[in-house]
């Protein structure tokens, strides 16, 4: 089996690495954050000082991190990926990253003889602790057939779509979709609750029609309970839907739902709220509405 490189081991990566390491897989760990390090290497990984340590001790780099400067910082960057990697090696980014810093990578890999694989993932950390995660690849089919018994470690929906960036295209698509949803539902919601109509049995009800959907399941519940705390935090979210936004500038799309929802994101991450779960959009929303919490 080959040996896994594991960086960036926070509320996603920990329990992918965790995953890795119950499949059986030797897995190094790096993090600029000790604790998850510590425990992951109770549990039999091994942990490296450095990103270049991680690469020199293994077959394969997985990164895990919050945007493109950590990414870049992790490869090109002093003791990084870069300075630790041989010929043959397989690089899989797994965070949600710009497109082209993703090609920029795979650019500059390509000329050491290593393979690069954008694969950022959704499902969030309930996803990522139960393996089932979708994985979106772009980067080489060669690249992906290695890489796919690790991917089957990780996830369940596990689609190839293009060449290096494609990955990232699609992760900014899932964005799209699921921050717009979230405001839909908490929109929904904040109605009901404002006209003093049961709301849990409101979502009951949309659950069986043709509003079903998993956000009005999970996040629905979040906000039924106010449990805000951080599957995915909404100034990461609000990061990504910067990214498609971007894109969407880089090929003449207007997205003027999605810049609506980021812009409601700004405002609950100028009141302090950033490290909160995104279906705290709710809250915003309920504010405005002088709706009281649950």
């Amino acid at each position: 089996m080959e040996r896994i490189g594991f960086i960036g081991v926070g509320i996603m990566g920990k329990p992918m690495a965790l995953n890795l390491l119950k499949a059986g897989y030797a897995v190094t760990v790096h993090d600029l954050n000790r604790r998850p390090v510590d425990e992951l290497a109770q549990q039999g990984a091994d942990s490296a000082g450095s990103a270049g340590a991680v690469a020199e001790q293994s077959d394969v780099v997985i990164t895990m991190l919050p945007d493109s400067p950590e990414v870049e910082a992790v490869v090109f960057g002093p003791d990084g990926v870069l300075e630790g990697i041989r010929g043959g090696m397989l690089f899989i980014d797994m965070s949600t990253i710009a497109p082209a810093t993703s090609e920029k990578i795979s650019k500059v890999l390509s000329e050491k003889d290593v393979d690069a694989l954008d694969a950022p993932v959704s499902g969030g950390d309930v996803g990522a602790k139960a393996g089932t995660l979708s994985i979106m690849v772009g980067g080489t089919k060669a690249a992906f057939e290695r890489a796919l018994p690790l991917f089957q470690v990780m996830g369940k929906n596990i689609v190839h779509i293009g060449d290096a960036g494609a990955g990232q295209v699609t992760k900014a698509c899932n964005q799209i979709i699921v921050g717009m949803t979230i405001q839909a539902v908490a929109e929904a919601m904040t109605l009901a609750k404002k006209a003093g109509v049961d709301i849990e049995k409101v979502r009951d009800a949309l659950l069986g029609g043709f509003a079903q959907s998993r956000i009005l399941d999970l996040h629905g519940k979040r906000i039924l309970e106010g449990n805000f705390q951080p599957g995915f935090k909404i100034k990461l979210h609000r990061k990504d839907m910067n990214i498609a936004l971007q894109t969407g500038r880089t090929f003449s799309v207007p997205l003027p739902g999605t810049a609506q929802v980021a812009s409601q994101m700004d405002a609950i991450i100028a009141q302090g709220n950033g490290d909160l779960d995104h279906s705290a959009l709710a809250l915003f929303l309920q504010e405005l509405s002088n709706v009281g919490k649950e």
